[in-house]
């Protein structure tokens, strides 16, 4: 039998959903659980929704011990991330059993500074509250690219750096397939303070750009809305910190357990989805 047989998705946004739907295809106990006045969820039937303000810890471990959960799944957007220190306390009131907190991203195991230090540091709180984590790097979504290299609305790649590092891009819909496979197949043992390290496709951004027949701009800062993350993220992805094996510490790649991809030995079966495959009709 499986480890654990209910499930709470705290948000419904890019990955909430996705999660949610995989995770109900696998006849399990699954709530989402959005905060009040969000938009109206569209989920499986056998879903409940649940409206929730995040920032009330005894309303949340109440609602999480009223539907008995074993796992929590936050997928909190990134600048929300503070507000996961108080689910779990939450979480730790209810007797939760594992938590997934909202990374599903690049690695941060060493940051300190910025969104992934934040990410960072709800990680470590978990572990001195004695709650087991499972954490999901993914790298970036491949739904996202255009949105982040501002293609085709400029017919180029736009980043910061030279764009010679390869970089992990996966598809939401694999990244829900495999959170929803590992949690109903692995024991316990196998997921308890684990991560996962996933990567559906390796490319750099020239690679990108001759995936695409385009050329690469490179430019000091991306102007626009969202420019400052953009700057950031195309930078990083750049340096090589865009990999899901890459290791922040010693700024290198990782080996064996530790590389990028290696999660996939979970899933053997499941065919990942390509980068052009996923933006067909997009470029």
């Amino acid at each position: 039998m499986p480890a654990y047989r209910s499930f709470a998705v705290l948000g419904g946004g890019t990955i909430g959903l996705p999660i949610v739907e995989a995770l109900a295809s696998r006849n399990v106990s699954v709530v989402l659980f959005s905060r009040p006045g969000s938009s109206k969820k569209t989920v499986p039937s056998g879903v409940e929704v649940a409206e929730l303000e995040f920032t009330d810890v005894a309303a949340v471990a109440a609602a999480l011990q009223q539907h008995e959960v074993d796992v929590v799944l936050s997928t909190i957007a990134t600048a929300g991330t503070k507000g996961q220190m108080v689910l779990a306390d939450a979480a730790k009131l209810a007797g939760v059993k594992l938590f997934a907190p909202a990374e599903y991203g690049l690695p941060t195991d060493a940051d300190t500074d910025g969104p992934l230090g934040e990410k960072k540091r709800v990680a470590e709180y978990l572990k001195t509250l004695g709650i087991p984590t499972v954490r999901f790097y993914t790298g970036v979504f491949i739904e996202y690219v255009p949105w982040l290299t501002g293609y085709p609305e400029h017919n180029k790649i736009r980043i910061v750096g030279e764009g010679d590092a390869p970089a992990s891009f996966t598809a939401v819909s694999d990244i829900a397939g495999f959170v929803a496979h590992v949690l109903t197949t692995l024991p316990s043992a196998e997921l308890e303070n684990r991560v996962f390290r996933l990567e559906g496709e390796r490319r750099s951004f020239k690679e990108l750009a001759r995936l695409f027949n385009t050329t690469i701009e490179h430019l000091d800062r991306i102007p626009g809305e969202m420019g400052e993350f953009k700057t950031l993220l195309t930078a990083a992805l750049s340096s090589g910190a865009g990999s899901t094996g890459w290791d922040v510490a010693n700024k290198r790649e990782g080996s064996g357990s530790s590389a990028a991809g290696s999660a996939k030995v979970f899933w053997p079966d499941h065919q990942w989805k390509t980068i052009k495959e996923v933006l067909k009709g997009r470029d």
